[in-house]
């Protein structure tokens, strides 16, 4: 009688590009092994890299047949995680980078929000910026930004602000990764994700802890490719909301036009989406004309006619003072207004 060998599908995937990474892809690794969930597979896509990569990867993988070599040649970031998705066989997908760490129960926590939440398509968690020494204050400021997230309405209120998930911090439901995939659009392929994701009417769900250490390197992706530069994040924010929150209107209104408001509206006029009327507090500018539309104080929303609002201020407490006096005038936040630093 001939016996018929049955292969399980792990409970997690993990999928994990890597490209010249021989300096930190043995850590990365061996935090993936120290996961308190077992039930996992690693699929580690070697983006042709020129360094010991494969070679060190290949090395986990004799000693450990839940990691598994995926190599290709040098295609770049998104051709590597379209590839490395094709070979993931959990129904949970995991995104993880090769120079950062796993804290021991990210697998078990994450997957056990998915499990007891059904209508989550995704969950992210917080993260430790390291090493700290070296830090920007900006980037501090994201962690901590990041930190202050944590339900799925906060998430989808923040998400023309900045990026609201760390990207490698995503578990992902395979059916909805393989829905989206990722695509290069000339901006990042993970806020894109993340926007698509998002305008579907799906949700992403939080663990309120700090379950990835994430490696900031000036050699990192995130530093070093024009399509994570600061004029990217403005285009990719600006298509979502031309083809969202602004999908039924040409004319909107602006509130703020410092240079964040005037990047942010330069791009959506590339897309026929222009302001009727921009608010804003300075004295001098109150009165007057910018691109020759008027110049407005904030308790002249309630005269004019209803319009999207779009809020594009730099900084949370002004932010946050915003949200308060449109609440006070009964304005609702997604429905009547966004804001978009």
């Amino acid at each position: 009688m001939n016996a018929v060998c049955c292969v399980v599908a792990p409970a997690i995937s993990v999928l994990l590009p890597a490209y010249n990474a021989a300096q930190t892809i043995a850590p990365a690794l061996r935090s993936v092994q120290r996961q308190s969930e077992a039930d996992w597979e690693c699929v580690v896509v070697d983006d042709g890299s020129a360094d010991d990569t494969p070679r060190i990867v290949a090395g986990f993988a004799r000693a450990d047949a839940r990691v598994r070599l995926v190599p290709r040649s040098h295609g770049g970031i998104v051709a590597a995680l379209q590839t490395g998705l094709r070979e993931c066989r959990a129904k949970l997908i995991a995104r993880f980078d090769a120079d950062d760490l796993m804290s021991r129960r990210r697998l078990e926590l994450q997957r056990l929000l998915l499990e007891q939440n059904p209508a989550l398509s995704a969950v992210g968690c917080h993260v430790r910026l390291f090493p700290r020494a070296t830090l920007r204050e900006r980037r501090i400021m994201y962690e901590k930004w990041l930190g202050s997230l944590r339900t799925p309405e906060q998430l989808e209120r923040e998400a023309f602000v900045e990026c609201p998930v760390a990207h490698p911090t995503l578990l992902v439901r395979r059916e909805v990764l393989l829905d989206f995939g990722y695509r290069d659009r000339g901006w990042p392929e993970d806020y894109d994700l993340v926007l698509r994701i998002l305008a579907s009417g799906r949700r992403i769900g939080i663990v309120p802890r700090r379950l990835l250490h994430w490696r900031d390197s000036a050699s990192r992706l995130s530093r070093v490719c024009g399509n994570y530069s600061i004029p990217a994040f403005v285009e990719c924010k600006a298509e979502f909301l031309a083809s969202g929150f602004l999908a039924a209107s040409e004319r909107y209104l602006l509130w703020g036009f410092g240079d964040t408001g005037k990047a942010l509206a330069n791009a959506l006029a590339r897309r026929g989406k222009y302001p009727a009327a921009i608010i804003e507090l300075h004295p001098r500018r109150l009165g007057q004309l910018i691109r020759r539309v008027p110049v407005l104080a904030p308790s002249a929303l309630l005269d004019l006619p209803p319009r999207p609002l779009v809020v594009s201020v730099a900084g949370l407490r002004p932010r946050s003072e915003i949200r308060a006096a449109l609440a006070a005038m009964g304005f609702r936040e997604l429905r009547d207004y966004v804001c978009a630093a």
